[in-house]
């Protein structure tokens, strides 16, 4: 039943991933921490390349750009403590919040796209 998708929901998650990877990019002028070099150069960095991984699967589709998406959505959410800006809210909320969003899209359009889940029953 979790297979009936209509056509348009899969551009429907690439869509949400450009809008948190745009966010991401954004973040540090609009919340105002573009003075915290690895915080705002690490938000420029992963939110354009999930920006561009998301417009480029907007045209065609590969599993390997859900899996791009999926380790930087992960590498954001843990960015804060690896690079030491964990003590700047505003940029560990960016980051946590919009990793979360894209590695959940990412996790759930291939696990729509490879078929799961299966019934057993």
């Amino acid at each position: 039943m979790l297979k009936s998708l209509s056509v348009d929901t899969p551009k429907a998650f690439d869509v949400v991933t450009i809008i948190a990877g745009l966010g991401l990019a954004l973040a540090p002028w609009y919340l105002g921490f573009t003075t915290e070099t690895a915080a705002a150069w690490n938000a420029w960095i992963v939110g354009a390349a999930v920006t561009l991984i998301a417009v480029a699967a907007l045209f065609a589709f590969h599993q390997v750009e859900e899996w791009a998406n999926a380790a930087l959505g992960l590498w954001a959410i843990v960015a804060p403590w690896a690079l030491g800006f964990s003590a700047l809210s505003v940029a560990v909320a960016a980051h946590v919040i919009a990793g979360l969003v894209v590695a959940a899209v990412a996790a759930a359009r291939l696990w729509f796209t490879t078929g799961r889940p299966y019934s057993t029953a």
